[in-house]
């Protein structure tokens, strides 16, 4: 994806982290959600949320005639609005796309995404994990239902990580006619237990959204927000994940492409293990290098201005170090989807 991360793989940078008692965390969870019945407003939540994304909306036109003028060279990351662009058309005019539509701008829901999901649920690496990682679009909503049905934790961010980090949810944490529920934005805020950079976490299986992959190399494209190559680089700080952590995507056999040039993907560029569609599951066996963390002189102002928990980790780890980080160069944040009520 294209907006860039930063590098944390000095074990000097690691941080003490101190673990709650058991009893703590119990008490603390049981008073948060009884905090969270109290006070949290869903259509306040919902209200917000959609305001935040239709307000991108009027940056969209803007950034697609930009996308267009640099084709011709002036944009090094144009190619990727190419792809794009045709999965986001071809989804559109074959009706492959489901709500929330227009797909364009978005991890693209898509027919049959229950049963990629399905696929998903098959795997070998699936059935072992006790903690899966799972983006928050609605194309991987029932893989977050199977997560959490099957008794398994389900870490998933927080939208656009605008409100905090991740959250954890757990089925003991829910009664069985909240679970299906708690797979949404809504009921993830409502919920879920947010956790913080010290939360000792181990993520057995990330969950990724993508618009395009290819099956041959591994190679992916998101929707061009960095979101999750942040979110990679910030459990690779927490100790949560590392290379052998297997990364599975679900998509549509149209989001299946042969043209990502993978000398063209950027060091924080997250790649894919397994590919799941509704029609069949595929190893990629990559060759292409995960991330090590996040690369703070690609990070540009713009998106640390916009996440909170980038810039207490980045308060964090100089105050720590006594070392200023560098900072990446500005950049055009590209548009965020609009909503249709």
């Amino acid at each position: 994806m294209d907006s860039s991360l930063f590098r944390l793989s000095t074990p000097t940078f690691t941080l003490p982290r101190a673990r709650p008692s058991l009893s703590y965390k119990r008490i603390h969870c049981q008073n948060q959600r009884q905090s969270d019945n109290v006070a949290f407003d869903e259509a306040a939540f919902e209200a917000e949320r959609l305001s935040l994304d239709a307000k991108a909306r009027e940056t969209m036109m803007a950034q697609s005639s930009s996308s267009s003028s640099s084709s011709n060279g002036g944009d090094p990351k144009a190619w990727k609005w190419v792809i794009r662009k045709r999965i986001w058309d071809t989804m559109e005019a074959l009706n492959i796309a489901q709500n929330p539509r227009p797909v364009h701008h978005r991890i693209p829901n898509f027919v049959a995404a229950s049963t990629a999901a399905k696929n998903l649920s098959k795997l070998k690496e699936f059935g072992v994990a006790n903690c899966v990682k799972v983006n928050p679009d609605s194309p991987q909503k029932q893989v977050r239902f199977l997560t959490l049905s099957g008794e398994k934790k389900l870490l998933t961010p927080q939208p656009r990580l605008r409100t905090g980090f991740f959250s954890v949810l757990e089925s003991h944490m829910l009664t069985p006619s909240a679970i299906y529920e708690a797979c949404t934005s809504v009921g993830v805020a409502k919920y879920g237990r947010s956790i913080g950079l010290d939360e000792k976490i181990k993520v057995d299986l990330i969950v990724i959204g993508s618009v395009a992959v290819d099956p041959k190399t591994g190679a992916r494209l998101g929707k061009g927000e960095g979101f999750a190559e942040l979110e990679y680089g910030m459990l690779r700080y927490m100790g949560a994940i590392d290379d052998s952590t297997p990364v599975v995507t679900s998509v549509h056999d149209c989001q299946l492409v042969d043209d990502i040039p993978v000398e063209k993907l950027l060091i924080h560029d997250v790649p894919v293990d397994i590919i799941c569609t509704p029609t069949q599951v595929i190893y990629t066996d990559t060759c292409i290098s995960k991330p090590q963390g996040i690369y703070w002189d690609k990070l540009s102002p713009e998106k640390l201005g916009k996440i909170r928990i980038l810039r207490e980790l980045k308060s964090r780890i100089e105050r720590e170090t006594g070392q200023k980080l560098p900072c990446g160069p500005s950049e055009k944040l590209p548009p965020s989807a609009p909503r249709r009520r």
